[in-house]
């Protein structure tokens, strides 16, 4: 019988709620490493992946009681580390360029590239050697799955810049890949 995480967890969340410190413990047990590898892949750097997922896992349990079961606990806390690792880069001052609509034109292709498994350790290279903004819009599209609306509102610009540097990024990844 399969069991849904989100009551698998609602009784440790509840109990995390009540103050019990142990369960806040095997709710952070069982999350770190996924939010480590979100924010690591956003922020490319050990250390501050790591601070990020502390802070993250702090104010979840500050807040814990604003999370209502619309979602998982991980998906909530998900967005939490997401949220942060985009500050921080922030805070950092790492821009995205935005352009002009009539600089650059979209076009849409139906044509959809499944990579070869060798070929995915090369796309994850050039991942973490694109700038930090192609990263960004990357690993929100490809790697987390929002759309560029979402997308626009997390990072606070517009949709357009959101597809045109998605569509830099990914350019600029198939270049650095066949390079590799």
């Amino acid at each position: 019988m399969k069991t849904d995480i989100r009551f698998t967890h609602q009784s440790l969340v509840e109990q995390c709620k009540a103050g019990h410190s142990s369960s806040q413990y095997e709710l952070y047990s069982y999350y770190v490493d996924a939010m480590y590898n979100v924010g690591f892949r956003f922020l490319g750097n050990k250390e501050d992946a790591e601070d990020i997922v502390q802070d993250s896992f702090i104010d979840a349990f500050k807040q814990l009681h604003s999370f209502k079961y619309q979602s998982s606990f991980g998906a909530w806390l998900k967005r939490i580390v997401i949220n942060k690792s985009i500050n921080h880069l922030k805070a950092k001052k790492v821009d995205l360029v935005p352009m002009e609509e009539s600089e650059y034109q979209m076009t849409q292709t139906t044509e959809t590239v499944i990579p070869d498994v060798k070929d995915i350790s090369k796309i994850k290279r050039g991942i973490a050697l694109l700038p930090d903004g192609y990263k960004q819009i990357i690993n929100l599209y490809l790697v987390e799955g929002y759309d560029h609306v979402e997308i626009a509102t997390i990072l606070e610009i517009t949709v357009s810049t959101s597809k045109s540097q998605y569509h830099r990024a990914k350019k600029r990844l198939m270049q650095i890949v066949s390079e590799l």
